[in-house]
C-alpha cells in the first residue's frame, strides 16, 4: 500500500488536493489531502468514488471503430456498437480523412470540440491546440461556462477577478448570490461557516430554496434574471440613506454622479416588480450590505447563464466599489481567481502555427447551427474534455447534425458518453491518476502538480500523447510536437508573471503546490487595470461598443406569454455537468429519475401530483421529467436539477432539448437559463410518489 498526491481534475472552482491510497496498481482510495490551506483533507462525494470510476467494468480501454448506425434513438451507446481496432488502425483512418477533407473542403471543414472535462492545463489546452492550429483547422470559441462573466466583469473591475477566498474567514457579512455553494464549492461554505462562529451573517439571494439557501441565515427568492435589477434597486437605497463610501469612490471610481441620477428609477417599488421581492426586503437586503464592515459577495456562475447574464455580472460588480469594501481583509467579492495563473499560453498553443489566425470560428454553444449549416458544413468533428451530445444547448438540432452520414466524428474519453452513441471512432482516455499535469484553480490561489500515481490503464492515451501521435500520423515534423509533458509545464510556468514568480516544475514536484505571489488583499483597489484606471460605474468602452454605459436591467428575450414557465437548470448535488451521472450509485443517491420542481399554483393549474411524469416542452423539444410539488421555487418558475445521461429505454432524455443557441449580451456565452417551458402531464405513465430531501 502506497500514498499519493493528486489533484481532483474535475471543472469545480475548489481543485482539491488528494491523497490517494493505490494497493496492486489500483486505486483504493480517495480523501482530502490534509496539508493543503484550503482543501484541509475535506471532498466531496463524487471524488471519494473515484476509485470505483478509474476501474468501471466500462470503462474504454481499446481504440473502436463504428459498425452500427449512428444515434440514440433506440439505447445509450454499447461496445456492440462497435469493433476493437489498433491504435496504428485508428490513427491512420483519421489522418486520410482529415486529408480528404482538408483536399475536398478545406481544413476550416474540421472542428475541434473541447472544454474542462479534465481542468489538467496539458490535458486542456496544450498540444491538440498545437495540432489543430497546425492542420489550420475551424476555431473554436469555448464560452459555454465563464465568458459572459468575464466580459461584464472586466467592464467594472478591468480583470475578471477577485480576493482571496481564504480571507473570507473575516468577513462579518457573506452575501451568496446565485451560487449554491454546499453542492458546487464545499470549501466556502467551510470558510463561511468559520466567518459564521466569528460572527458573520451568511446572507444568500437565488431563484429557488436549494441546499445553500437552507443553509444561510436568510434567504431572498428572486425571478430568474433579475440580478441586475436587484442591484440597482439596492444601489438606489444604498445612494439614498448615504450608506455608500464617498472618500473610497473620490479615490478610485468613475461614474458616480452618472449612477446615482440613473438609479433613482429603481426604487424599491419597482425593483420589487421586476425581482419579485417585496419593497421591504430590497430595503432589507440593502441596509444590511452597506451596514455590514466587511462585506463579502461570492458571486456564482449560473447567472450569467441569461440572455442578460454580462450586464447581471457587470452591474453587481459595482456593489463593493460602492461601498468600499475593495482592500478591506474579509471584503471584496469573488467571482473567480483564475486571471491570477498568468500561464504562458502562446508557448502552449501555438497560435503562431494556425495559417489564418482570423479564419472561421464556430461558437460552441452553436454547434447544433454549425453542423446543420448547409453553406459551410462541418465535415469532421473531433470531441475530447466534453460530451456535446448533453451539454450543449438545442439538442433535437444538434442531434439531426450528429447523425449526418456525411460527418465524420472521433471521441475521446474515459466512457461510451452521449457523444459517442454518434462517433465514427472512439479513442481511449487516460484517468488524471495515469498522467502528470498542472492544475489552477478558478477559485483559490494555489496552483498544483498532479504526478501519475498509476500505470496507464490498457490501451489508453492521455490527450498530449494523442495528439503527438495524430501529427506524426500526419506528417508534422514541427518541434514542438516532440514536446515532454515536463517541457509543456515548464513552458507554462515560464510566462514572466508576476504572480507565478519562483514557481517550477521543481518546486512543485517537491511541494505538491504553491500559492501565485498575489499581494496582501488582491489586486484592487490600489491596482484597478481599466482604461481609466478606476472601478467604472460609467465605461466609456462600453458606449463606444453600443452597449449602455452604465448598470442596466433588460428583460429576457423569451417573453413570459409564450409559454408560462422559466425553466432553469443548475447543477446537482452528485453530479458534475455530465460527469458521474453514469454511475449508478449517485443515480440512486439523486432518486434514480430526473425530476421538475414545480410550484403547487402551477402544478394545479395542469393537474399535475407529487411523482407524475409529466412533459416538459417548448418549440425546440421536449423532455420526460418526474414532478416534485413544492414551494422551493416561485410561481411561474421550474427547476431541473443536473445533466442525466440519455436512456431511451427508461424515457430519460436531455434538458438540453430545450435550451437555444442564443448567446448571451456579453462574451457570446450560453444562455441555458432564460428558457420558457409548458408542462403536461403524461397521462401515459403511472405516478409514483418521489422522496425529497
Amino acid at each position: 500500500m502506497t500514498h499519493h498526491r493528486s489533484v481532483c481534475p474535475l471543472d469545480c472552482p475548489d481543485a482539491c488536493a488528494l491523497r490517494v491510497t493505490v494497493e496492486d496498481e489500483r486505486v483504493t482510495r480517495v480523501a482530502g489531502h490534509p496539508d493543503h490551506p484550503v482543501t484541509q483533507g475535506a471532498i466531496c462525494h463524487k471524488v471519494q468514488r473515484f476509485p470505483e470510476r478509474t476501474h468501471a467494468p466500462e470503462r474504454l480501454l481499446y481504440p473502436m471503430r463504428r459498425v452500427r448506425p449512428k444515434g440514440l434513438d433506440v439505447q445509450r451507446a454499447t461496445p456492440d456498437d462497435f469493433e476493437r481496432i489498433s491504435w496504428k488502425e485508428a490513427l491512420a483512418e483519421i489522418a486520410q480523412r482529415f486529408r480528404n477533407i482538408v483536399a475536398g473542403h478545406g481544413a476550416e471543414a474540421i472542428l475541434p470540440y473541447s472544454f474542462y472535462g479534465n481542468m489538467g492545463v496539458l490535458s486542456a489546452e496544450s498540444m491538440d491546440r498545437r495540432f489543430f492550429n497546425r492542420l489550420g483547422a475551424c476555431h473554436l470559441d469555448r464560452t459555454i461556462c465563464n465568458s459572459a462573466a468575464t466580459a461584464g466583469s472586466a467592464y467594472t473591475l478591468g480583470a475578471p477577478t477577485g480576493v482571496d477566498p481564504e480571507d473570507s474567514v473575516h468577513a462579518n457579512l457573506i452575501l451568496v448570490w446565485g451560487c449554491n455553494l454546499v453542492s458546487t464549492n464545499m470549501h466556502q461554505v467551510m470558510l463561511a461557516n468559520e466567518a459564521r462562529k466569528r460572527g458573520a451573517t451568511l446572507v444568500v439571494i437565488d431563484v429557488h430554496r436549494n441546499r445553500t439557501a437552507r443553509w444561510g441565515d436568510r434567504f431572498y427568492q428572486v425571478k430568474p434574471g433579475s440580478d441586475a435589477a436587484l442591484a440597482l434597486g439596492m444601489m438606489h437605497v444604498l445612494i439614498r440613506d448615504d450608506l455608500v463610501d464617498h472618500t473610497f469612490i473620490n479615490q478610485y471610481a468613475l461614474g458616480y454622479q452618472e449612477l446615482a441620477d440613473h438609479v433613482q428609477h429603481y426604487d424599491p417599488e419597482t425593483t420589487a416588480r421586476l425581482t419579485g421581492l417585496t419593497p421591504t426586503q430590497v430595503e432589507e437586503l440593502a441596509r444590511l450590505y452597506g451596514s455590514a464592515d466587511p462585506a463579502l459577495i461570492r458571486l456564482g456562475n449560473g447567472l450569467q447563464h441569461h440572455d442578460n447574464g454580462g450586464m447581471i455580472m457587470r452591474t453587481i460588480t459595482c456593489l463593493p466599489a460602492l461601498t468600499g469594501q475593495w482592500g478591506k481583509r474579509g471584503g471584496g467579492l469573488i467571482k473567480g481567481n483564475g486571471w491570477y495563473a498568468q500561464f504562458n499560453t502562446h508557448a502552449l498553443q501555438r497560435p503562431d502555427l494556425h495559417p489564418d489566425p482570423q479564419g472561421r470560428r464556430v461558437n460552441m454553444n452553436q454547434l447544433a447551427d454549425a453542423l446543420l449549416n448547409d453553406a459551410q458544413p462541418i465535415q469532421a468533428l473531433f470531441v475530447y474534455n466534453s460530451n456535446p451530445a448533453q451539454v450543449a444547448p438545442d439538442q433535437t438540432r444538434l442531434r439531426q447534425g450528429l447523425q449526418r452520414p456525411d460527418l465524420f466524428t472521433v471521441v475521446h474519453d474515459l466512457f461510451l458518453t452521449d457523444t459517442c452513441a454518434f462517433a465514427d471512432i472512439v479513442l481511449p482516455a487516460t484517468s488524471h491518476f495515469e498522467n502528470l499535469d498542472l492544475y489552477k484553480s478558478y477559485w483559490h490561489l494555489y496552483v498544483q502538480l498532479n504526478e501519475p500515481v498509476l500505470p496507464i490503464q490498457g490501451e489508453c492515451r492521455s490527450n498530449p500523447e494523442l495528439f503527438r501521435s495524430l501529427a506524426a500520423e500526419m506528417g508534422f515534423d514541427d518541434a514542438c510536437f516532440k514536446d515532454t509533458d515536463e517541457a509543456l509545464i515548464e513552458q507554462a510556468l515560464n510566462s514572466g508573471s508576476p504572480y507565478l514568480e519562483g514557481i517550477d516544475l521543481a518546486l512543485l514536484r517537491r511541494d505538491g503546490w504553491a500559492k501565485l505571489k498575489v499581494p496582501e488583499g488582491g489586486l484592487f483597489p490600489h491596482h484597478i487595470p481599466t482604461p481609466s484606471g478606476k472601478f467604472e460605474f460609467y465605461s466609456a468602452t462600453m458606449a463606444a461598443r453600443g452597449l449602455p454605459p452604465l448598470p442596466e436591467h433588460t428583460p429576457l428575450a423569451e417573453p413570459e406569454g409564450q409559454y408560462p414557465l422559466a425553466f432553469i437548470t443548475p447543477p446537482n448535488h452528485r453530479f458534475l455537468n455530465s460527469t458521474c451521472s453514469n454511475d449508478d450509485r449517485m443515480q440512486r443517491l439523486e432518486g434514480e429519475r430526473p425530476t421538475v420542481q414545480l410550484h403547487p399554483q402551477d402544478a394545479a393549474a395542469e393537474g399535475i401530483a407529487a411523482g407524475d411524469l409529466v412533459v416538459v416542452f417548448n418549440d425546440r423539444g421536449e423532455c420526460e421529467l418526474r414532478a416534485d410539488i413544492t414551494d422551493d421555487v416561485l410561481p411561474g418558475t421550474a427547476v431541473s436539477l443536473g445533466l442525466w445521461w440519455d436512456d431511451p429505454q427508461q424515457g430519460l432524455s436531455c434538458v438540453n432539448h430545450l435550451t437555444d443557441t442564443r448567446l448571451s449580451d456579453m462574451g457570446g456565452g450560453a444562455t441555458f437559463f432564460s428558457v420558457r417551458v409548458g408542462v403536461r402531464k403524461n397521462a401515459s405513465k403511472e405516478p409514483q410518489v418521489i422522496q425529497t430531501d
